[in-house]
């Protein structure tokens, strides 16, 4: 048999001959003007990308959403760029300046504390102003809390949907809850596809509360994941029914650190019957000792009417009830 046909590999004196690196090639190029929208670490300094640190070191002026928060950082690397805020205070005054700036031939970084920029921290307003301006914009990306959490979850990461913070007031993030479920009901109806994960934020002191509330809206058995002070030394991942996993928090003495919330809403269509109707009002007005209003008003989110509709709907029932089979 004869030997299979070889590649001649060259011999080092021969390889170096045909491509010479000099350390100009080496170097990276001078960074250009622009808004360099970096990535910092969530937790864990080392999660910094080495791109993120050449931004840094290069930038005329980084922009912090708390400068006191971003000095950390910079001083475990030795980065001395000057740094300016930039917060939800006074983003949209401060992007004046800084596009001034960038006009003029500056690099310009912008930070939040923790992650990406502009997801669930500022950045937007500055990002839109510079765009408006002409000036480029680039990302630097990086670590991420959501998509962090995603991945270990164990939960789909075909579909997924970031909302953010809920509202902090009871009231407020019960109807958000109610709303999401609402629309993805409707959703899943008219196209049959299947629900996607969906992604929160949240704080410590508020976290079983939420629990409490997405129990209400999709039931004890809803498939939760809490994730805790990712990328940390006290990283931790409970996941669950939401009824099991509000017990194990509501063990423990104190809940600390920030916490990332995903779960997969159940697979189901409205109620769309008119027997389906009456029953279920009689069982948010008994089990959950709701008024009749406040049920329809539940009802009407669930099935995506308007209120008037259903209660129409149901004094049409009421004058015909339908008939047990």
């Amino acid at each position: 048999m004869e030997p299979l046909p070889t590649t001649a590999v060259p011999e080092p004196d021969e390889a170096a001959s045909q491509v010479s690196l000099t350390p100009e090639m080496l170097a990276p190029a001078p960074l250009a003007p622009g808004l360099y929208l970096v990535a910092t670490p969530i937790g864990n300094l080392e999660d910094i990308t080495l791109r993120a640190l050449r931004v840094l070191r290069s930038a005329d002026r980084i922009a912090c959403e708390d400068t006191r928060q971003t000095r950390k950082l910079l001083n475990h690397f030795a980065i001395h760029a000057p740094s300016v805020s930039c917060h939800e205070h006074n983003e949209r005054e401060r992007s004046q300046e800084l596009i001034a700036a960038i006009e003029r031939g500056e690099r310009i970084a912008l930070v939040s504390d923790a992650g990406m920029p502009g997801i669930s921290d500022p950045g937007m307003w500055l990002v839109r102003a510079a765009l408006d301006a002409g000036v480029p914009v680039i990302p630097i990306p990086g670590a991420n809390a959501a998509v962090t959490a995603l991945i270990a979850s164990g939960l789909p990461t075909e579909r997924f949907r970031f909302y953010g913070f809920l509202p902090e007031k009871s009231g407020a993030r019960r109807t958000a809850l109610e709303s999401i479920a609402a629309a993805l009901r409707a959703e899943s109806v008219e196209s049959g596809a299947q629900a996607a994960t969906l992604i929160f934020y949240e704080a410590p002191h508020r976290i079983l509360d939420t629990l409490a509330d997405l129990r209400s809206v999709w039931g004890d058995a809803l498939p939760i994941v809490v994730a805790r002070e990712l990328t940390k030394l006290h990283e931790e991942f409970l996941r669950g029914p939401v009824a099991s996993v509000q017990l194990q928090m509501a063990a423990q003495e104190r809940v600390r650190g920030e916490i990332t919330l995903l779960l997969t809403p159940p697979h189901e269509a409205p109620v769309d019957s008119s027997e389906d109707l009456l029953t279920a009002l009689a069982h948010l007005q008994t089990a959950e000792h709701r008024t009749e209003k406040d049920a329809l008003k539940q009802l009407a989110r669930l099935r995506g009417q308007s209120k008037s509709d259903l209660y129409r709907e149901l004094q049409r029932l009421r004058a015909n009830p339908p008939r047990r089979k």
